[in-house]
């Protein structure tokens, strides 16, 4: 990952990852994009319960779904990686707050204005 993740970013990351059942979303969508209804299927998990999950490794930035039409008009959603790597060392953490405090930064002086 190029760009340097924020402390609140890296948590939801790491949060995102941090769950059996979101490993295995994340092992099934690494062989590419699949339908909800058919991930669903092969994860043996009703659609709720799969959209909670993908909506958490949404938010996280580490999957994306995309809306389409059938030929017959039904609306079909697909999800699919989005690729990233995750490398948490003591520089991680510490780039991960130094993002926070140059944002603070950049805050107290836009409000100071």
């Amino acid at each position: 990952m190029d760009k340097a993740l924020t402390s609140d970013e890296l948590v939801a990351m790491l949060t995102a990852i941090a769950h059996p059942l979101r490993l295995q979303i994340i092992a099934e969508l690494a062989g590419g994009r699949v339908h909800v209804s058919e991930l669903a299927r092969r994860l043996g998990m009703s659609r709720p319960l799969l959209y909670m999950h993908l909506d958490r490794l949404e938010k996280a930035g580490l999957v994306s779904g995309q809306l389409e039409l059938s030929d017959d008009g039904k609306a079909m959603k697909y999800f699919e990686l989005v690729p990233f790597e995750v490398q948490v060392t003591a520089e991680t953490v510490v780039r991960a707050l130094a993002e926070d405090d140059g944002k603070d930064a950049l805050h107290m002086e836009e409000s100071d204005q």
